[in-house]
């Protein structure tokens, strides 16, 4: 097959797969659905260390986890999969929409969490206590 007629065909192939994907709401940024679906996320990662309760974000797409020896930690989505890290050493700076944390991790520097005011200050309260 000649490339000037291979060369749109694989062109055209490509965008129409994205196309596609897209209008199927494939693209779409993964949001966790509830409480315990953040839960199961953090049990996937940190097996060995029990959550006793999740608080998710406005915008679902991160939850502080509660840990039962009273430490915290997180997880967010990050791209169609989930990513969680206990809170140990990081800095915390709030932002207009809610909260920013740096973390001391090269795989997850930073992780910008959209909260509403009250939840705003019941995250700082217990990352901070």
């Amino acid at each position: 097959m000649p490339l000037n007629v291979l060369l749109p065909i694989v062109i055209v192939g490509i965008a129409g797969i994205a196309v596609l994907l897209h209008l199927l709401g494939r693209t779409a940024p993964r949001r966790l659905s509830d409480a315990e679906e953040a839960l199961q996320a953090w049990a996937r990662e940190y097996p060995d260390e029990t959550a006793i309760e999740a608080w998710p974000s406005a915008d679902l797409r991160a939850a502080l986890i509660l840990l039962a020896d009273g430490r915290a930690g997180l997880v967010w989505c990050m791209g169609d999969d989930t990513v969680a890290r206990l809170l140990e050493h990081f800095d915390l700076l709030d932002t207009e929409t809610g909260l920013d944390l740096r973390l001391q991790d090269i795989s997850a520097p930073h992780v910008s969490v959209r909260l509403s005011e009250p939840d705003r200050r019941r995250w700082k309260e217990f990352i901070l206590a």
